[in-house]
């Protein structure tokens, strides 16, 4: 049984002594109520190599890792990271002998417990995307060649899977290319490469991703990745906040314990997969991941609800001054407009799951959205809205546009970002990888809302050429900067 059952813990008294996370401490965590890794980590392989270890990885897959080892799996996870910032994760872990401490917060109570699947974190940078090339140590090359490795899994957020550009002229893909290519050659064996990314058929684009990368490398490459490859769709869900100081002094207060980089998350969390894994994968049904033949439908109403729905309410949210999402779901023009988005708007372009009613889904969107635990910030919604808008929010405005259905808040929504892009303090942005095209986009729309619609990576053809929606996109944007915010989305 992985699941788990704690009672409220009294905060300790100050006098008691503050212990830090490690091996040697877990029993005297336990004994301060924290659940701890009952099973033998030394047994873990790493036979998952996983690239972006952030706060969502260790609330995500390793803890469904961290389950299944509860239950006798051996799969523990080597992290990878590309990029300079991830030395800052690897030395607060690396201390800790990569155990840390997950919070899952919701508005009545919590519960905190130990992860210990993460056996080990390599950082090989340079970075993915700059002037040094990633990979040049070796690292990057030998975890994912290594014969141990049966599965190579990523969380590089959606911008991860672009092309080569002048400005980025090696990839994430190339490093892993350089990879897999010593896989080949030293005849490791089949790998699977899983993408826990918010990207509909996730494992297609990675599979093209790989394959362009593979191409560029070599021929035989290209070749091996075809026949010893499988990239298996998956969808993947759970609200994980940037972890904040308060977040550590929690734990402090609550339980005396010292951790560098603890993780909060929602209770909530689901991942629906794919079942193609060419060398092996962990039990992870016994511990509640959905392996399914129809990701697709599972990750529409995710994209299109979940999402679109933060994305939705992201800018204008900042706009309105709002910091928290909680906070947002309790001002009431910010609730009545998701909510009559994802209704009226979201829903009609969804075909329903068997079992699964689309207003249902709404209901605990809504409710996940309005949970005071975790606090989940504003900015965090801002991230990469350039990667984000046309996966969540397009698809559902080409929808309505063929169906003759209503524009309005998605319009508004989009309005909001570029006032945003235009009118909020470079250094106060949200980080966007594409954010320098953008905002000369966003600027040019102040004086003439058409010209945010010229930003190509966002907006397609469709869009960009469709009268009604140039007429609803110019009449959103004037409402805004005529009423505000708040009005806005009530009118």
């Amino acid at each position: 049984m992985c699941g788990f059952v704690l009672v409220y813990s009294p905060p300790v008294p100050s006098s008691t002594p503050v212990i830090p996370v490690a091996t040697a401490t877990l029993p005297a965590i336990a004994e301060r109520g924290v659940l701890v890794p009952a099973y033998r980590r030394e047994a873990l392989r790493a036979r998952i190599v996983h690239v972006g270890v952030g706060g969502f990885h260790r609330a995500h897959m390793a803890l469904y890792c961290d389950d299944a080892a509860a239950v006798g799996s051996d799969w523990g996870i080597k992290g990878l990271g590309l990029l300079p910032a991830d030395a800052r994760m690897a030395a607060a872990l690396e201390p800790q002998a990569h155990l840390y401490t997950l919070t899952e917060r919701g508005s009545a109570s919590s519960t905190t417990r130990v992860i210990g699947s993460i056996v080990d974190l390599v950082v090989d940078a340079g970075d993915a995307g700059g002037a040094v090339d990633a990979g040049e140590s070796g690292a990057a090359r030998h975890a994912i060649a290594d014969p141990t490795t049966a599965i190579l899994s990523l969380t590089i957020t959606e911008s991860g899977y672009g092309e080569p550009t002048e400005t980025t002229p090696r990839t994430t893909f190339d490093v892993l290319a350089a990879g897999l290519d010593l896989r080949r050659t030293t005849d490791a064996g089949p790998i699977t490469i899983l993408s826990c990314d918010n990207l509909p058929g996730n494992g297609d684009v990675a599979r093209r991703a790989m394959t362009a990368a593979a191409q560029r490398h070599s021929n035989a490459l290209l070749d091996w990745v075809n026949e010893h490859c499988s990239f298996p769709n998956s969808m993947v869900d759970r609200i994980t906040p940037a972890t904040t100081d308060a977040d550590r002094s929690a734990l402090v207060d609550q339980f005396g314990i010292d951790d560098r980089w603890p993780v909060v998350a929602e209770p909530f969390k689901q991942w629906v997969v794919e079942d193609r894994f060419v060398a092996g994968r962990p039990p992870w049904e016994d511990v509640g991941v959905l392996f399914t033949d129809d990701v697709h439908a599972w990750e529409l109403y995710k994209l299109r609800l979940l999402n679109a729905g933060h994305s939705t309410i992201a800018y204008l949210s900042a706009l309105a001054g709002i910091e928290f999402v909680d906070e947002a779901m309790a001002t009431p023009e910010v609730r009545s407009f998701l909510e009559q988005f994802l209704r009226t708007e979201a829903l009609p372009t969804l075909t329903e799951i068997p079992g699964h009613r689309r207003e249902d889904y709404i209901a605990v969107v809504l409710d996940r959205f309005e949970s005071r635990g975790i606090r989940d910030q504003i900015a965090r919604l801002c991230i990469d809205g350039t990667a984000k808008f046309p996966t969540f929010l397009v698809p559902t405005i080409l929808g309505q546009l063929e169906r003759g259905g209503p524009l309005h808040r998605s319009c508004l929504a989009l309005a909001g970002w570029a006032r945003y892009l235009a009118t909020v303090p470079e250094d106060e942005q949200a980080f966007d990888a594409s954010a320098a095209r953008s905002r000369v986009a966003a600027r040019a729309s102040i004086a003439e809302p058409h010209r945010f619609l010229e930003l190509d990576e966002v907006f397609p053809d469709e869009l960009r050429t469709s009268e009604r929606f140039r007429a609803a996109f110019a009449d959103a944007a004037r409402l805004l900067a005529d009423a505000g915010p708040l009005r806005a989305m009530m009118a």
